[in-house]
């Protein structure tokens, strides 16, 4: 039976056999085995379609073992702190505030052409008054999963950050908890299926700094090593993402910020009813099969904050 998911081009065919450990002969039965773990799980529901679930094979490089983990935090993760990972109403006009905001843009053309996903991230773009740090990831957490579900390029390659600390304020930083640091990081390296390329900091400030050395050591040795920082140096960036790659306003040719925005939004409108359908998915804790459980709450720990940094 043929898998029923977008065929790849030749390049990204090549990528996902090479670094993925993918066998498009063996395709199907890898997914079927995946869907038939999920049948089994008396807590969780979770999509099924091939798409979604060759997005988890892929990201795990065809490791069922990793795949069933990854899905099963995923769906726990999200379940347990819905506010953080997911959008719980695609017709809120706040949420629809901040997605013409724009705090995290895709940018159109994928490093080389036929790479990584570039996503241009602006922190300080929101008002920290208004808008919680909460909202912010909630909206970060729903647009990735439009990319796991629809975007092969950040499945296969892929995402390589740019943040874009402009206007970053005390007032952005102090609704960084540490424990928010903990729920971004567990949930990027143990729940979602997309590889991290790296992560650029550009126009850094002192706010930043104080608070980029007290967050540093939170993170694994591994996501410590794939951060770059460049202060005000756009030279430096180019090393690692040639120019033309840039929004048009850091000297590419990707797009101002109004045309990414519009980009954003009418990728959500494309999509609302499938991030509609996501309240259907979570787990259900009092059915977990004994033993399986996992203490999120230890792991976090309570919201302190980091406002005894002298950060005026």
């Amino acid at each position: 039976m043929t898998p029923q998911i977008r065929p790849l081009s030749a390049n990204l065919q090549r990528i996902a056999i090479e670094e993925l450990n993918e066998v498009p002969e063996r395709l199907d039965a890898d997914i079927e085995a995946l869907r038939a773990w999920l049948k089994q799980q008396p807590h969780l529901r979770a999509r099924s379609d091939d798409q979604f679930l060759v997005a988890f094979l892929r990201g795990c490089k065809f490791s069922l073992e990793k795949a069933k983990s990854k899905l099963d935090k995923f769906y726990t993760l999200r379940t347990r702190y819905p506010d953080f990972y997911t959008i719980r109403d695609v017709d809120s006009q706040r949420l629809h505030e901040l997605l013409r905001l724009g705090v995290g843009l895709r940018l159109p053309r994928p490093l080389h052409d036929d790479g990584p996903r570039i996503i241009y991230v602006r922190p300080g773009s929101y008002a920290a008054d208004k808008y919680t740090f909460e909202e912010i990831m909630g909206v970060s957490h729903a647009l990735s999963a439009l990319s796991l579900q629809f975007d092969d390029y950040s499945v296969v390659y892929g995402c390589l950050l740019i943040l874009d600390f402009s206007g970053y304020t005390a007032a952005h930083l102090l609704q960084l908890t540490p424990s928010i640091v903990k729920k971004m990081s567990v949930f990027a390296e143990e729940a979602m299926p997309i590889r991290d390329k790296g992560r650029h900091m550009i126009n850094t400030n002192a706010v930043f700094e104080r608070g980029f050395n007290m967050m540093h050591s939170l993170l694994p040795a591994k996501e410590q090593s794939r951060i770059s920082v460049h202060g005000s140096n756009l030279e430096s960036l180019y090393k690692h993402i040639p120019q033309k790659y840039l929004p048009t306003h850091l000297g590419g040719e990707q797009g101002t910020i109004e045309e990414l925005q519009q980009q954003t939004w009418d990728i959500f409108l494309e999509q609302r009813e499938y991030l509609r359908t996501e309240a259907k998915y979570g787990v259900d804790e009092t059915l977990r099969p004994a033993g399986q459980s996992c203490d999120y709450e230890s792991i976090f720990g309570v919201d302190g904050s980091f406002r005894k940094l002298n950060i005026d």
